[in-house]
């Protein structure tokens, strides 16, 4: 096993090269085998594998600097810095981080998981060795889906002034998440496959230097920008931009990879290389589903089928169905992704009303502006996002959409813990950051059918809408309370006296739980359903103090800027005579980890919220008396 020989950063160097194949084969029999147990981002790992080689052949880590974008694809990075027995704990609480992490390994330099950030971020490791006479080279890697977002574009506008080597490699697959979209794409599709122009440039400049000076032309050739390039592709978009342009070059030949690497190492200012690689490559079923394979579940390895089939709908099947079914009662809806048409359930919708279905790429700012445009221009846009990925459009959220007034519906998905990819993707901001905006209106569905009976009222909205709602299995219990949505009003779904849990959207269902837990040791509990947090409901909050001595307010969100502080100001303002626990996420970073125990180590599991209100409610006794 050539894998064996790999333990720590540097060992791939002592492998000599006619082993490489074996290495890069071995290397993804072992991610396939790793993942088919955890789950994980595995298409995008496996065609990078014969990249990540070459890159840990041609530099010196962790002297040298790579910056993945997004990070999801680095798993074959850290198994050539040392981490190979870090894949049985991958992506559980505790355990190895999917994404790269430097408290994990000296040999990740950036933290990464979102899209479109490396080059911005690589520009900023040289301009700190170049203030600092550092001699390290600098590499962000960077997918051609996240050239569709508009951070990309910014970075490499501003990586044209360089004077010092910065490498640039497009890892370009032709898919992000889903197929990728816009001018972009099409663009590098001409790249990928315009053969003529790689064939004559090869043959020109094997002609030239066969003759007395040719050398010397071919330079000035490569240097000008009415060069051969231009002569085949009009309007080299990076050469024009001042960015050297090296590739394409096939991104599974290890020895073409060392090859442009090391003249890319030569250059001074910034340089692209362009790579061809094939997502999933070496595991035919995530060839053939690279999309199905991008964040993967626990899988049998010979079929690809996932080990754990669904059993019961989830939220984002829940929404694809109610989008379809307003598509079709109102031909002004409109529905917009940003790169996400599979995971957040508008695929269906694409394909019933294609016209009226915008994927704009990975790109929230754009399509935030975007919905806004089409709501001034008389349309009904439904923005379906996740959480953590519409915190990059705050502004546009704000400025174009809020401050007109505007009725755009956002439908915020993965909203809550999201469990294996941990920081850089829980969704527990988003009551916070959005409830801060004048004009914004926030709802939470308790269950599946008040997803679909807020989706429907959020469309005949007169203004900024958001409706969240979380990851998984969508809970369909206490179907039989199903009253209609009103304007800022709870749902008192128990009500008795005492202790009154007020739970925001998927709490609502451990409030349930928390609820017989107290009934069960005798205590009185009323359960009121929050529905909207902007604006709460202070009729039911004058109501509820009136004969209880506790409110308890449960959401999952951190507790800054949250429900629960709304509540409370409301409370202090009013004097009302009743005591107050906030149940809420700590306003700190969660780590990945399974869901079910992020719940206990964070303290809104049913037993713990259990626990504390018992707490409370014995030291509100004893105040009393």
């Amino acid at each position: 096993m050539v894998l064996e020989k790999i333990n720590q950063v540097g060992d791939i160097k002592q492998i000599p090269p006619e082993e490489y194949d074996t290495l890069a084969e071995e290397i993804r029999h072992f991610l396939v085998e790793k993942i088919s147990r955890s789950g994980g981002h595995l298409a995008s790992n496996l065609g990078v594998v014969e990249l990540t080689m070459a890159l840990h052949l041609c530099f010196d880590f962790p002297k040298d600097k790579v910056v993945w974008d997004v990070g999801h694809q680095s798993y074959t990075h850290k198994l050539l810095t040392g981490r190979k027995s870090g894949f049985d704990e991958l992506r559980k609480y505790g355990g190895m981080s999917g994404f790269p992490k430097r408290k994990e390994s000296d040999c990740d330099c950036f933290d990464t998981g979102h899209s479109s950030t490396s080059i911005s971020a690589g520009i900023g490791l040289v301009a700190a060795r170049d203030l600092q006479d550092g001699d390290e080279h600098v590499i962000s890697v960077i997918g051609d889906g996240a050239l569709t977002g508009g951070m990309a574009y910014e970075a490499l506008n501003n990586a044209s002034r360089l004077k010092r080597n910065f490498i640039i490699i497009l890892n370009d697959n032709n898919m992000s998440i889903a197929e990728n979209v816009g001018g972009m794409s099409e663009y590098l599709n001409g790249l990928r496959t315009n053969e003529a122009y790689t064939n004559f440039k090869t043959g020109v400049e094997q002609s030239l230097s066969r003759i007395p000076g040719g050398s010397h032309l071919a330079n000035q050739l490569k240097k000008t920008k009415s060069g051969i390039k231009q002569l085949f592709i009009p309007g080299m978009l990076f050469e024009n931009m001042g960015i050297t342009y090296l590739g394409p070059v096939d991104g599974h030949d290890i020895g073409k990879l060392q090859d442009i690497l090391n003249k890319a190492k030569k250059v001074k200012g910034a340089v692209l290389v362009h790579v061809l690689t094939r997502k999933g490559n070496g595991y035919v079923p995530a060839e053939r589903h690279p999309a199905r394979f991008h964040g993967a579940e626990p899988f049998d390895i010979e079929t690809g089928l996932p080990l754990n089939k669904k059993k019961k709908a989830n939220y984002q099947d829940v929404f694809s169905t109610c989008m379809v079914k307003l598509g079709q009662r109102n031909e002004k809806v409109v529905a917009i992704t940003a790169a996400m048409p599979d995971g957040t359930g508008l695929k269906r919708f694409k394909n019933i009303y294609p016209d009226r279905f915008f994927d704009v790429g990975i790109a929230e700012g754009h399509a935030v502006t975007f919905a806004a445009g089409l709501a001034a221009g008389g349309m009904r846009p439904i923005f379906a996002v996740y959480s953590s990925f519409l915190q990059r459009a705050y502004d546009q959220v704000l400025h174009d959409v809020c401050i007109q007034n505007l009725p755009v519906v956002f439908a915020i998905d993965r909203a809550g813990l999201v469990g294996s990819d941990g920081e850089t993707h829980q969704g527990i901001f988003d009551l916070s950051y959005l409830s801060s905006i004048p004009n914004m209106h926030i709802m939470a569905p308790k269950n599946k059918w008040e997803l679909s009976d807020m989706l429907k009222y959020a469309v005949e909205f007169d203004g900024p809408i958001a409706l969240r709602y979380p990851r998984g299995e969508a809970y369909d219990g206490l179907k039989e309370y199903r009253r209609p949505v009103e304007y800022g009003k709870s749902e008192v779904i128990y009500e008795e006296e005492d202790i009154a849990l007020l739970a925001v959207g998927n709490m609502v269902k451990i409030a349930e739980q928390v609820r017989k837990n107290l009934k069960e040791i005798g205590y009185s509990c009323t359960l009121v359903n929050a529905r909207f947090v902007k604006p709460i409901d202070t009729e039911v909050l004058d109501m509820l103090s009136a004969d209880h001595k506790l409110l308890v307010t449960m959401e999952e969100n951190v507790r800054s800027g949250g429900y629960g502080e709304k509540v409370m100001d409301y409370v202090v303002e009013q004097e009302l005579p009743v005591k107050l626990l906030n149940i809420s996420l700590p306003d700190e970073y969660v780590e990945h980890g399974n869901v079910a125990l992020l719940y206990e180590e964070v303290g809104i599991d049913a037993q713990t919220v259990t626990k504390r209100i018992i707490e409370k409610y014995i030291t509100c006794r004893k105040e009393q008396k």
